[in-house]
């Protein structure tokens, strides 16, 4: 068995304590998550072992399996102590893509790869709990169908519905669990052709080419254009030892800021979903709960993570935006990177951040430059002449980014284009917030779904591109086939005007008015800045 210290040099194997001998790490190799791993590890964080492929084999994915096979994988089972496709101790992975610039939901991610037939009962030996695993099994098998062979998504879904009957998911047990993997299995063989890999290395294997394919898909390539990212840079994909947020009431998966993305107030923001693991916090098909829900679960985890998220900012000197897991009770960090913010929360971080030492005037500058003075305010809805008068809304839900939008309902993409050739503005109205609606949230003014995360991709790009966004609207149903949705009891057609309140989270039927409310002590920090750094050139010119 070759030790990881002589790893081919577009491979990277990161571990607690750091590895000292990666061949020129950096994010155009490793890619921007992988790199971010070792830094983790360097600010001695708890992260699972990890293999980064690095970005050189995007172009032609075939190429690593040979070293990933022939040395990678050893090294990872080195470092591990499990074995891949044992059946008495197996190694079970997370495939996760990582390109060397962030691009939140663009590319795929599959979990708990190395799980079959004959690798479930190992799993169930070593942690005990046959609930988990069945549970870990049904959601490859969905994950692989849905990424790996192109399944829709929905023939599983609808397979969970039939059988929770509208309740929690996570409330099946571990015989409901058994049967709804097997059914699913029918389903794959029945839709795919062919049975669903029971060889551990075939499942690797195709995992890896459909996270490297992922690159070119057309949602991946929509937000390329849209943000101006090289095409030729590819993704770096990571093989990560999986630890498991679905074993019980102790555990969980989440997603965090470091400060608010939406105001830079210096607080942690935390969606976390018990006995769950992370795809159904980011996917936006899952509703999630605050960091109040983990420090009931997992007190310990959460005290951890406060002291993470701290360590995080000293090290990397900006926001950041991060997942985790909590196995029974342990806190694992998976991932980090600079967050996506508002021009008013970038404004405030970057002073804060100067105040409290992290970085020095000049950074400071450079990280405020291109926001204008009248970015840094708040839209509000402008009371009525009758405050008494005042609308009721129709429903709540979470706000994801600020701000007051008024725009016709818009079911699709198709429907928002059509708007946008009217010269209307458009919210686009989903049950879940998907990043495959890009191009659409990109010419609409706001979204609104019924399913999903503050933290979910879509909301983070949402908020990326300045869109308002609702999120976890429970009151909200769609009629897609009448084209209308419903909320408090009211109905409305698409194309009818609709008001989101992101600051409030209340969304009302028709046009409201609104107006920006000036951050006045904000704008004057800032002008401080910049005539500082006015009078200081000034100073150097004149010796």
């Amino acid at each position: 068995m070759k030790s990881s210290s002589s790893l081919p040099k577009h491979l990277y194997l990161v571990r607690t304590p750091p590895s000292q001998n990666l061949h020129k790490p950096s994010p155009a190799t490793m890619g921007g998550k992988g790199y971010n791993l070792h830094r983790m590890t360097q600010a001695g964080l708890n992260v699972p072992v990890a293999l980064v492929i690095g970005t050189h084999y995007t172009h032609a994915p075939q190429d690593c399996f040979l070293p990933v096979f022939s040395v990678g994988l050893h090294a990872l089972e080195e470092s591990t102590g499990l074995l891949f496709g044992d059946e008495r101790n197996p190694l079970i992975l997370s495939v996760r893509s990582g390109a060397p610039v962030s691009m939140p939901g663009m590319l795929e991610t599959l979990l708990n790869i190395g799980l079959n037939d004959h690798t479930l009962p190992g799993l169930v030996r070593q942690t005990g709990n046959p609930r988990m695993a069945w549970d870990a099994y049904r959601r490859l098998v969905a994950s692989y169908g849905e990424v790996v062979q192109g399944l829709p998504a929905a023939l599983f879904e609808a397979e969970i519905d039939r059988l929770t009957q509208g309740e929690d998911e996570r409330l099946l047990d571990f015989s409901q669990l058994r049967q709804l993997t097997r059914t699913f299995l029918a389903l794959y063989e029945t839709h795919a052709g062919r049975p669903f890999p029971q060889d551990a290395r075939e499942q690797l294997s195709g995992a890896i080419e459909a996270v490297f394919a992922s690159w070119n898909a057309d949602k991946a390539v929509e937000y390329r254009r849209i943000h101006q990212i090289d095409h030729d840079m590819g993704t770096a994909v990571i093989l990560q030892r999986m630890v498991f947020g679905n074993t019980g009431g102790h555990s969980g998966a989440g997603v965090g800021f470091t400060r608010d993305p939406s105001t830079g107030e210096r607080r942690l923001w935390v969606d976390f979903l018990a006995n769950a693991q992370g795809e159904d916090v980011v996917s936006g098909r899952r509703n999630a709960h605050g960091h109040a829900t983990l420090a009931a679960v997992a007190p310990d985890a959460w005290q951890q993570l406060q002291a993470s998220a701290q360590a995080l900012e000293q090290h990397f000197k900006d926001m950041q935006d991060f997942e985790f897991t909590v196995q029974d009770g342990v806190l694992h960090m998976l991932q980090t990177r600079d967050g996506k913010r508002t021009p008013l929360a970038a404004a405030r971080i970057a002073l804060d951040l100067l105040e409290e030492g992290l970085i020095d005037s000049t950074e400071a500058l450079a990280r405020t430059q291109a926001i204008a003075m009248d970015a840094l305010g708040t839209v509000r809805m402008v009371a009525g002449d009758d405050p008494d008068n005042a609308p009721a809304p129709l429903a709540l839900a979470n706000p994801a980014c600020s701000g007051v939008v008024s725009g016709a309902i818009a079911l699709d993409a198709q429907a928002v284009e059509r708007l946008v050739q009217r010269g209307v503005p458009a919210i686009l109205v989903r049950q879940d917030a998907e990043t495959s609606d890009i191009a659409a949230m990109q010419g609409a003014q706001g979204l609104l779904t019924q399913r999903g995360a503050r933290t979910s991709h879509a909301a983070v790009v949402a908020r990326q591109m300045g869109k308002t966004c609702l999120v976890g609207c429970t009151a909200l149903h769609i009629d897609e086939a009448a084209r209308t949705v419903q909320m408090g009891g009211q109905t409305l057609a698409e194309n009818e005007l609709i008001t989101l309140d992101g600051n409030d989270g209340a969304i009302y039927a028709g046009q409201a008015t609104s107006a920006l409310v000036p951050d006045t002590a904000l704008r004057a920090r800032l002008e401080d800045l910049r005539n500082h750094n006015h009078d200081k050139k000034a100073r150097l010119h004149k010796h």
